[in-house]
Order: C-alpha cells, then sequence, then structure tokens
C-alpha cells in the first residue's frame, strides 16, 4: 500500500503542486482518485476545512477512507459531530486509537501528562498512531490551510516525503485545502448546511483534546488557543516526516 519510488517522483510532485496552486478543490481531489483510489485516505480532526473538502469528495462520487484521531481526550461535542456526519454522509469515520489508555498512559508517566509534558502525550496519542496508519496508505489528505498559524503558511497543495528511508517508501501529503481562506470555509458550511463542531460557536476557532484547547480572543490566530503556557503551535502529527523533498 505505500508509496513506492517509481510512482511518483519530486520533479513531478513540485510541478503538480504548482499548476494545482489554482485549481477547484474538486479537481484536485479528482486527480488523487483517479491516480491512487483507496490508497489515498482523509484524515480529519473536523475542523471546517476538513468538512468542506470532504464534502466535496463524496458530491463527486470519491468514496476516499476517512479517518480522525481519537485520542480519548476530545470533547463531547467533537464526539457528537462524528455520529452526526457520519449519518449525514452514509459513511463510517474510522477512529485511531492510541496504544495505551489512559489509564496505562496516567500509570506508565503519571496523571495529567499533558500539563507536564505536551509533546510526549501527543506523540503518544496522535502521532504514533497516524505513523501505523499512513504505512498502510500512498497519500494523506489534510485540510491544513496556510492561513491558520506561521508554522502552517509555507504548506504545499502537493508535499512528497521519504516514510520510510530502510525500505525506501514515501508518503504523499496532499493539502488540497491550503490556499482556502477561513472565510470560504464557513461560506460553504453554511451554504450547504454542513454539521459542525457547536464549540466554534462559543469562540473555539481550532478544537483539538479538551484539556489543551481554548476559546481565542479577537486578533488572535486560528490556533493561539492551543496549549496555552507552553512554546508548542503543533502536535507533532504535521511536523513529525521532517523537510519534504
Amino acid at each position: 500500500m505505500s508509496l513506492q519510488p517509481s510512482e511518483i517522483n519530486r520533479d513531478e510532485v513540485k510541478r503538480l503542486a504548482a499548476e494545482f496552486e489554482r485549481a477547484p478543490l474538486t479537481e484536485v481531489l479528482k486527480w488523487l482518485w483517479e491516480k491512487f483510489g483507496e490508497r489515498a485516505a482523509i484524515g480529519t480532526s473536523f475542523q471546517g476545512a476538513g468538512l468542506v473538502m470532504i464534502d466535496h469528495a463524496l458530491n463527486a462520487g470519491l468514496r476516499f477512507p476517512v479517518f480522525t484521531l481519537d485520542t480519548n481526550l476530545l470533547f463531547p461535542e467533537t464526539y457528537d459531530l462524528k455520529a452526526r456526519l457520519e449519518k449525514r454522509w452514509g459513511i463510517t469515520i474510522e477512529g485511531l486509537q492510541p496504544e495505551q489508555t489512559l489509564e496505562q498512559q496516567t500509570s506508565e508517566y503519571g496523571a495529567e501528562l499533558w500539563k507536564k509534558g505536551p509533546d510526549v502525550c501527543c506523540t503518544l496519542r496522535k502521532v504514533v498512531p497516524l505513523q501505523k496508519k499512513l504505512s498502510t496508505l500512498a497519500v494523506w489528505i489534510t485540510g491544513l490551510r496556510r492561513q491558520q498559524s506561521d508554522t502552517r503558511e509555507g504548506a504545499q497543495i502537493l508535499e512528497l516525503y521519504h516514510f520510510d528511508v530502510l525500505r525506501d517508501l514515501y508518503i504523499l501529503k496532499a493539502n488540497p485545502m491550503a490556499t482556502w481562506r477561513r472565510e470560504a470555509v464557513w461560506d460553504y458550511i453554511k451554504a450547504n448546511g454542513l454539521p459542525y463542531n457547536a464549540l466554534h460557536d462559543r469562540g473555539y476557532r481550532s478544537i483539538g483534546c479538551w484539556p489543551c484547547t481554548r476559546a481565542t480572543d479577537a486578533g488572535e490566530n486560528e490556533r493561539a488557543g492551543r496549549w496555552t503556557g507552553f512554546d508548542k503551535a503543533e502536535c507533532g502529527i504535521h511536523t513529525f516526516l521532517g523537510e519534504s523533498i
């Protein structure tokens, strides 16, 4: 299932990424489906961009597998949204589970690891489950947008990573929503009556695990409400691969 070096090369990825800068979202998704089929999967944390992307894909008849990282620390509103979306779209969204339960993690690392070692907590509950999933895929499709934060402003529509150096395996990361502005995302959601996380109406603009997420103030970037009090802007799922090649 992993991406072989012969399937796509760095120069082709860079050329296509440039071409897709002004392409409609559905055109990018169709290319991914036609080339990779179910070897490409959408990862979502149920932020607005991910909902828009999945809706576009399904409306075009593109039945990408969809998964989410279920840390067992998500807000009740997030679990409720997952159920509503599955019913609306008629799909099952796979929840990737950490190796350790919260009780096992507490036993090994102490209570409330997120308060003293958020990087470790994120690695255990997000990064490791994602790594296992990506080892079964050729393409990881995300809802990442450049406008979200300084750490994401360099995101390309397509990025190629050396996922497993020893076995010479690659992963193509697709960010078809990279150029979208927040306003366009929410215009689509409201115009099409898509369910969304109720926390958005309470000032939460980026929603992760409940212990590490707060509402944001006017003038803050979208992800300012994550890991308050720590020098941390990413959970690690978008950084563990290193630099694209």
